[in-house]
């Protein structure tokens, strides 16, 4: 392991890889959206992100510093922590020797963007609450809700973070936010109570991440509230399941459809038409959604946004 090094009033590490690291799409998935306040992309291109270790609180900065490097300083309590598991995190012990896609569209994307990671936080709670706020709405009223919440109930990173940049709540809080108060975010109560279900639990939760994924998954869907969808979602963030397909997704189906046959899907074709590529299905989803190949034909306006706080 690398000794993490003072710099900055902070500490650094640089990680390396024998093939490459493509940092930006790695850790899109941990952005809720533009002007998400636990995660900026400052101009110069780097990555600052705020979480919760188990060591206390952290913001890191992670730049792309070669083709198969990361540079990355952290400040806080569990910045040692994060610098530890940095290369855990990014999956630099990923195997994708068997993983060769057939499909024109797929094999292209592999090989433009050979650097894909998938991304193992080990931090399974901080990725169920964005992910319970998305079930089931659209994903502009849920970031919203997640704004609206953090700016309300978050605290201020540690360390020279970007303006704005603020740590998610920690699970006592997220417990004791009033259901009034989730109802004014335009959080209705099943969602809600979900959220400060999970909360109560978030101790064990977090033991999840030491299992396999699909134990962990399995070990998620027992708190009523967590089904599939939800499970895959934390996965992708917490587990670096790179199979964590979510079904029950309003447009994936659809999506993989219309991209790799040219016509829509439903749920049930979708996973038996992916089946070949596991236990890479969601790397496959990642591969198609950066490459640009990922497309639906729109057939009409879109449905709605639903506003429940003024009820």
């Amino acid at each position: 392991m690398v000794e993490p090094e003072v710099s900055r009033g902070g500490l650094s590490r640089t990680v390396a890889a024998a093939r490459p690291i493509d940092l930006a799409p790695t850790l899109a998935p941990l952005s809720r959206g533009r002007g998400d306040p636990c995660h900026h992309v400052t101009s110069d291109g780097a990555h600052w992100h705020a979480s919760r270790m188990p060591t206390g609180p952290v913001t890191y900065r992670l730049v792309q510093s070669g083709l198969c490097s990361v540079q990355a300083h952290a400040w806080g309590d569990g910045a040692a922590e994060f610098l530890e598991r940095l290369d855990h995190m990014l999956c630099l012990d990923e195997d994708l020797s068997e993983f060769a896609p057939e499909h024109p569209k797929l094999a292209d994307a592999h090989r433009r963007f050979p650097g894909l990671r998938m991304l193992r936080t080990g931090l399974v709670f901080e990725a169920l609450v964005p992910a319970v706020l998305e079930q089931k709405v659209h994903t502009v009223s849920a970031r919203a809700s997640w704004r609206k919440l953090v700016r309300q109930f978050g605290s201020p990173a540690p360390g020279p973070a970007p303006a704005g940049l603020l740590l998610p709540p920690d699970a006592d809080t997220w417990r004791r936010i009033p259901s009034w108060t989730f109802h004014r975010a335009n959080v209705g109560p099943q969602r809600s109570q979900t959220i400060v279900r999970a909360a109560r639990l978030a101790d064990a939760l977090e033991q999840a991440a030491a299992h396999d994924p699909v134990e962990a998954a399995r070990r998620l869907q027992t708190v009523p509230g967590i089904g599939v969808w939800t499970a895959a979602e934390i996965g992708q963030r917490a587990f670096g399941d790179a199979d964590a397909l979510s079904v029950g997704d309003y447009h994936l189906a659809a999506v993989v459809g219309w991209t790799l046959l040219g016509h829509p899907l439903d749920d049930d074709a979708m996973v038996e038409y992916l089946e070949p590529l596991r236990p890479h299905r969601y790397r496959a989803v990642r591969l198609l959604e950066i490459s640009g190949h990922a497309h639906k034909p729109k057939f009409g306006p879109r449905t709605p946004l639903t506003d429940h706080t003024w009820h």
